[in-house]
């Protein structure tokens, strides 16, 4: 079994991918004139937006849940992972993938708008109903759904409760399966609840969990101020085969950055765009921009403060793909959230493990609730019309079952799985978002002409005339 998932997993994540990750990120920048630029103070200020309704959330909680999808296992083992397979290297090509994934993000998200509906009294949306909406080809959006509903439902739970697991073990000596039904209790409790429960905790949550995170690193960072030119020095020689040590494994580098880049920030993949649709707002490109600032929230920040955290400190070992390790600072320690718990603690002793495993509860934990959510859409979207009270309590049973199973298997496994689910769902994804871009560069052009006229953006589908986006009719006819 074993063999057969790793070979699953080389014939997804095979070089095609990466290439395909990149160049579609480089292609959009250029399309849409590099929006994560020229609109980053609209980003910032469109954030902000509180209105909300009784079918949709505001943009902000959307932004929240979004950033608890992204800001999760990836942020903190993820980096650690990235750093032990491809060397510090590997950093500079996830800040690269979140740049240029970043305008992915901000087409996929808008597209998530377009194409949403309303069903049960909220709004859904995402990949599956555009590929349907927008592409008319029905079975492409199955294959989707179905993907997703076994990628969030089951083989991406497992690898956030996984890390949970382990780092709780190690900060508490807790055993893993009382971790295991801690959080199967508390997420049920907050899944039975819906969108509005997920959402409303997600945005009390996330701004705490990500701001405490980041001050402590900026704390260790400021206490670590005169190794900057280094560090970065070491990431960029890295990166680009300047550094006698790793200068072998730049494909390493490029591969795995990209890799736990798209983990991490989870731009293109797809599961964004289900955020993105919850919300209440007058314009699709709105909420598109908020999308793409997530991305940065993501990697800039908080996959940034770890990596330099465990630079910094030197916590990392480097493994030799030819047999052994290139640097082995802390021997016989695996490969995840242990090094960035390794790295607070050279600091922060008595607290710098306990903080860590905190932290990456709170990361992970509502990563599974968006996760939840993504599934929930996506068995929405397979019903249709139809009542799917029993799928959805089946969903429910399964996931938290998968959140149960994560804290107790082996980290390699869940990671495999979890990066065969990404990959999965990233491949189709990309592939509709290219075939859908022109009428995302149709609203921006829509977007852009009423701002330069001085008003608040809303979107009238009467100009244009698009098919099967029956919510923005019914908006142009009040």
């Amino acid at each position: 079994m074993e063999l057969f998932i790793e070979k699953v997993y080389n014939l997804i994540w095979n070089d095609a991918l990466i290439f395909l990750c990149l160049i579609t990120g480089i292609y959009f920048s250029i399309r849409f004139k590099f929006p994560q630029i020229l609109y980053l103070k609209q980003m910032i200020k469109l954030l902000f937006n509180n209105s909300s309704s009784d079918k949709g959330i505001s943009s902000f909680q959307a932004f929240s849940l979004a950033i608890s999808g992204r800001v999760g296992t990836g942020n903190i083992a993820g980096v650690a992972t990235a750093i032990a397979m491809g060397g510090p290297g590997a950093i500079f090509w996830m800040w690269t993938i979140a740049f240029l994934g970043s305008a992915s993000a901000i087409v996929e998200a808008t597209l998530g708008q377009m194409y949403k509906e309303e069903k049960n009294g909220q709004y859904r949306g995402g990949p599956a109903f555009y590929i349907l909406k927008g592409l008319n080809n029905k079975v492409f959006a199955w294959v989707f759904a179905i993907v997703t509903i076994i990628s969030t439902g089951f083989l991406l739970p497992s690898v956030q409760s996984n890390s949970i697991s382990v780092a709780v073990k190690s900060a508490f000596d807790i055993p893993l399966y009382q971790t295991g039904i801690g959080l199967v209790l508390l997420l049920g409790v907050i899944i039975i609840g819906g969108v509005k429960r997920i959402s409303k905790v997600a945005e009390y949550v996330v701004p705490f969990m990500a701001g405490s995170y980041i001050i402590m690193s900026l704390i260790i960072i400021a206490l670590n101020i005169t190794k900057i030119p280094e560090v970065f020095s070491l990431i960029f020689n890295s990166a680009f085969s300047f550094d006698a040590t790793f200068g072998g494994i730049v494909g390493l580098a490029i591969s795995w950055g990209v890799k736990r880049g798209i983990y991490s920030n989870e731009a293109g993949q797809g599961t964004a765009p289900h955020a993105a649709a919850a919300a209440e707002v007058s314009h699709p490109v709105k909420q598109g921009l908020v999308q793409g600032f997530s991305v940065y929230v993501d990697t800039l920040f908080v996959c940034t403060a770890t990596a330099l955290m465990i630079i910094f400190t030197g916590q990392y070992n480097v493994v030799n793909p030819k047999g052994g390790f290139l640097v082995e600072n802390i021997p016989n320690v695996e490969m995840g959230p242990e090094y960035t718990q390794f790295a607070v603690s050279q600091h922060f002793p008595l607290i710098g493990s306990g903080f860590v495993a905190i932290a990456l509860t709170f990361f992970a934990f509502t990563t599974i609730m968006a996760y939840y959510y993504i599934a929930e859409s996506n068995v929405s979207f397979v019903m249709r019309k139809n009542k799917s009270t029993l799928l959805i309590w089946s969903l429910r049973i399964f996931i938290l079952f998968s959140t149960f199973i994560g804290c107790i298997a082996t980290a390699k496994t869940a990671w495999v799985l979890g990066d065969i689910g990404v990959g999965l769902m990233a491949w189709l994804n990309i592939v509709a978002i290219i075939l859908l871009h022109k009428k995302v560069v149709v609203l921006f052009k829509d977007y852009n002409k009423q701002i330069k006229a001085g008003i608040d953006p809303v979107f009238d589908n009467s100009k244009y005339n698009f098919p099967n986006m029956d919510i923005w009719n019914k908006k142009s006819e009040k």
